[in-house]
């Protein structure tokens, strides 16, 4: 038996998270890692308490919305910022952690994570989006893909 390397390990886990995930388009998973430890998690959804995309379908799909495009007009949070509120919420500081995410984050997670204070991202499925990538390189973080592709 092979022990998992760090970075597998987390990212194992992020998949885990995204098993969470209510969005009817893609599951997400992001964990938010210091010092080989987990800060916090999140999953794309609907925020708490509301109706999820399940019961009342998909915004993005009814207004005919292309992927990548219009974040704005979706009821979803995605899951790296999720993971950014819940450690918000429960008073844990990210600056300077790792990000370990299902996919590859879009330019409004990118510049989340920015201020937020990550230093690293790594990835599993890319989700292109130049915008986030020319901002992520100007702050100095080059998100880092780990592995080849899964489902």
């Amino acid at each position: 038996m092979t022990r998992p390397s760090w970075d597998e390990y987390f990212m194992a886990i992020a998949e885990q998270v995204a098993g969470r995930a209510t969005c009817l388009r893609r599951s997400i998973g992001a964990v938010l890692v210091k010092d080989k430890r987990i800060l916090a998690t999140g999953y794309n959804g609907v925020p708490s308490g509301l109706a999820h995309c399940e019961e009342v379908g998909c915004l993005r799909e009814k207004r005919g919305i292309p992927s990548g495009t219009q974040h704005e007009l979706c009821r979803g949070i995605h899951a790296e910022q999720n993971a950014v509120i819940q450690a918000a919420r429960h008073g844990i500081s990210i600056d300077g952690a790792t990000v370990y995410c299902t996919h590859q984050p879009c330019v409004l997670c990118a510049k989340i994570l920015i201020n937020a204070g990550v230093v690293e991202i790594v990835y599993r499925q890319p989700y292109p989006d130049p915008l986030a990538e020319e901002l992520l390189a100007e702050a100095g973080i080059a998100p880092r893909r780990l592995g080849g592709d899964r489902a």
